[in-house]
């Protein structure tokens, strides 16, 4: 998948390659040797056809050239101490990978070499972050294993972990171009299940961070991003004719460029759909950026996504995507004349699949899947005396108290940012005393009454009064009892 280089690093490879070199006073030095300057004036400032003929006809000794061989030292090992060579020939490594394809396999086809040998450790030349060194060296690394595909043990077990944490650097920097370089970077190597697999292991440095410009993208960066989230989603849904945007000055080839990441990404959806939503809320925050999408090749980019989370995790996600009112959400957006079928096929997949699942759902299932998700909101079970009456004693029974369980740790919570998860919680265990009273000593072993004492206390006059109305209902029944 190509994309076009980013302007940043476009014009840095631009200056350099305008760069006089001192090639014979560099020969001089030891700088490089007679015959290695000989290969790159074969090569530099030519045609491009010159160029691959040139090199298609000696693969072996232009590999020789940057990789070294059995003692014969690399130019860049060479050049390492002289960084105007350096850079130079960093960039015109990089022109030739792009330019003759055959290059990058050759690099892995000899038994007695290392590619990455004089290569890796100029990802670490300096912590000087106006070397450009590092970010050319990084470029050359993803052109040297996406042009090859290569999957072998040095490229899976180190150069890829390494390369990784480089282009983390710079997705968690402020300056925007640096972070597209390196989300763009990202997508080149996401070419294989290996890649993808070492992505997602390092997913504290890799999919973090972009997950974090998505979220400033949403408008819900810092503090509790997923209650922000989960509140939005008992706001009106905009109508067909609302221009969406996006916030956080978050730009829009940088969002489509971090929606691309994830969508190649979601390809591993069986196997990491669940922690993908566990620990970043990503149904949630995809549904919220679907309402806000500016663009159709970002709204395109969400919904495949979407589609590949919730048909590899239907048990799992589906709920969940329901919970975030995505069915109304694809609903409202049946209406609009999207250009790109690929779009409408997508749209139309998702849709079939979300409404096959809501046909067979009940109440009990939606309420289930709220107390899962670990966020409460005010949806219309927790209101309703008919839903309460049927499912009281269902809900205390499920899988031998899971439901509780997962009630007594939402309550543990402070919530500072949305006190209503509180006011919730306690509704409902107050519905659950009234309708079945026998059954009180065991919200007791769960810490229930004690928690919701203490909420009496809490600052939010909607805490304390669904928390003084559950109460209520307990002492009651220790009354009638009596």
């Amino acid at each position: 998948m190509s994309l076009d280089p980013p302007t940043y690093l476009a014009s840095l490879q631009s200056n350099i390659r305008q760069r006089p070199i001192p090639w014979d006073g560099a020969v001089r030095a030891g700088t490089l040797t007679e015959e290695q300057l000989a290969k790159i004036r074969a090569v530099d400032k030519v045609k491009r056809d010159v160029r691959k003929q040139v090199i298609e006809s000696d693969l072996d000794g232009y590999r020789t050239l940057f990789a070294g061989k059995d003692e014969t030292k690399s130019v860049l090992e060479l050049a390492s101490k002289r960084p105007d060579v350096c850079q130079y020939l960093l960039v015109l490594l990089s022109d030739l990978l792009d330019n003759v394809p055959a290059l990058s396999k050759a690099f892995f086809q000899s038994q007695d070499s290392n590619p990455y040998k004089n290569i890796l450790p100029l990802l670490a030349h300096s912590n000087n972050t106006e070397d450009p060194i590092p970010l050319l060296t990084s470029i050359v690394l993803v052109r040297l294993m996406a042009g090859s595909r290569d999957e072998s043990t040095p490229t899976a077990e180190k150069a890829l972990p390494m390369l990784y944490s480089y282009l983390a650097s710079l997705t968690k920097n402020s300056d925007a171009g640096l972070q597209d370089i390196g989300v763009q970077e990202y997508s080149q190597l996401l070419y294989s299940r290996v890649c993808r697999q070492q992505f997602w292991k390092q997913r504290s440095e890799t999919v973090g961070p972009l997950i974090d410009i998505l979220r400033a993208a949403a408008g819900v960066s810092g503090g509790d991003a997923s209650a922000s989230l989960w509140s939005g989603t008992t706001a009106p849904l905009r109508n067909a004719s609302f221009e969406p945007s996006v916030g956080g000055g978050v730009g829009l080839q940088l969002l489509y460029h971090v929606l691309l990441v994830l969508w190649q990404l979601s390809f591993e959806a069986a196997d990491v759909g669940d922690d993908l939503n566990d620990e970043y809320d990503i149904v949630l925050l995809y549904t919220h950026l679907l309402r806000l999408s500016p663009k159709e090749k970002t709204t395109r980019l969400l919904i495949a996504t979407l589609y590949n989370l919730l048909s590899k995790n239907q048990n799992s996600l589906l709920p969940i995507a329901v919970l975030a009112r995505l069915p109304q959400l694809l609903q409202n957006l049946s209406s609009r004349q999207f250009t790109d079928p690929d779009l409408v096929e997508d749209r139309d997949k998702l849709r079939e699949l979300v409404e096959e699942y809501t046909k067979t759902k009940t109440t009990f299932d939606e309420y289930v899947a709220e107390v899962n998700s670990g966020h409460l909101r005010w949806s219309p079970p927790h209101r309703s005396t008919v839903f309460w009456a049927e499912n009281a004693r269902k809900i205390l029974d499920y899988e031998n108290g899971e439901i509780m369980r997962k009630l007594a740790d939402i309550m543990k919570k402070p919530w500072e940012n949305d006190k209503a998860v509180l006011a919730i919680a306690c509704n409902d265990i107050g519905f659950l005393v009234r309708e079945v009273p026998e059954k009180r000593s065991q919200l007791e072993r769960y810490g229930l009454k004690t928690r919701i004492m203490e909420l009496m206390g809490e600052a939010d006059e909607n805490v304390r009064w669904e928390s003084l109305r559950a109460l209520g209902g307990w002492l009651q029944y220790s009354f009638d009892t009596k």
